[in-house]
């Protein structure tokens, strides 16, 4: 009975160990992409800034620091580790504005000064470190909205003016002039996030009246068009999209790298860490590893070269000054 007892002790902790392993490599195999954190952001701690890269720079400006909104203005070199101030945003401080940068310069406009919506437009030197005011933003005055470039033009949509909205238009930097385009498809929404990928644009989350959004729209400067991609949100009998509603909600932030489109942080009436990965040629959404800083909305992206970066944002009335790195493909170190 003793021998027999053994066996069977032995057994179970064989059977036990080869769970335990199983659990471990399955929750191995999912965690894929790394986060590592990199000089705190030497500016105040602050949420709804805006952020951009030209060339090999990250650029970081505005916000709210729970106090005041900001127009101070820096730049953050991956090379050194090192941020660097620079002269100030020259607009009235605000928040919730749109960013997005060209091959050789930048740009900020719209946005909510605690008072007024804005559609002012302004454009950075980074040769000169100076601004330049150009040509309203000639859509209504808003917040909240998506801006992104592709080819070195500007495009801006989405957002608040006192109701929601949809519409898109575009920026010339040559011409200084903007030109209405076929608004995104779908529902109207502020908060959303906005990236481009292989020379096409993408829209997606956000939030109309309470509703947080599931469609994902894609937009082809060529023709002007948009079109749908797959919902983020549980509606085919296939197994993809099951777990998809964690990638809904409002006030994320999203970069791209290496040809993907990534979302990550943000909720549904929370803060959040999950980070999404889009593939555009699969139209396919898969769940990387989870943000290492503490949940958050609200924040700012950017990407250098293979690397994504996060900074700033907030939880309830903490506001951050970390910023992190993302490296897609690398395995999970919990160390690093």
């Amino acid at each position: 009975m003793k021998y027999c007892y053994s066996i069977l002790q032995g057994l179970s902790v064989l059977i036990l160990i080869g769970f335990i392993t199983g659990c471990h490599k399955e929750e191995t195999e999912e965690k894929i992409g790394n986060w590592v954190e990199l000089s705190d952001f030497d500016g105040i701690p602050r949420c709804d800034a805006v952020g951009f890269s030209i060339g090999a720079k990250g650029y970081l400006g505005t916000g709210y620091d729970g106090n005041y909104r900001l127009s101070d203005f820096w730049e953050y070199n991956p090379q050194t580790n090192a941020w660097t101030q620079l002269a100030d945003f020259p607009g009235v401080p605000r928040n919730s504005a749109i960013g997005f940068g060209t091959d050789t310069k930048g740009y900020i406009g719209t946005g909510y000064n605690g008072y007024d919506k804005l559609k002012d437009f302004w454009e950075y030197d980074p040769d000169l470190n100076s601004w330049s005011r150009k040509a309203d933003f000639e859509g209504s005055a808003r917040y909240a909205a998506v801006g992104f470039s592709i080819n070195n033009i500007g495009y801006v949509g989405t957002g608040y003016d006192g109701t929601f909205l949809k519409d898109f238009w575009a920026y010339d930097p040559v011409l200084d002039t903007w030109e209405q385009k076929i608004s995104i498809g779908g529902s109207k929404r502020k908060d959303a996030v906005g990236f481009v990928i292989n020379g096409k644009g993408y829209i997606c989350t956000g939030v109309d009246n309470g509703e947080y959004q599931s469609d994902v729209w894609e937009y082809t400067p060529g023709s002007g068009l948009w079109s749908g991609k797959r919902s983020i949100v549980d509606v085919s009998n296939e197994s993809y999209d099951d777990d998809y509603s964690g990638i809904i909600g409002s006030n994320k932030t999203a970069f791209t790298v290496n040809g993907k489109g990534y979302v990550v942080t943000g909720g549904t009436g929370t803060s959040g860490i999950l980070c999404w990965e889009y593939d555009p040629v699969k139209d396919l959404w898969t769940r990387k590893t989870d943000f290492e800083g503490t949940d958050r909305i609200d924040g700012v992206g950017f990407s250098i070269g293979t690397r994504g970066y996060l900074t700033t944002g907030r939880n309830s009335s903490y506001y951050f000054d970390d910023i992190w790195a993302f490296d897609p493909d690398d395995k999970y170190d919990e160390y690093d």
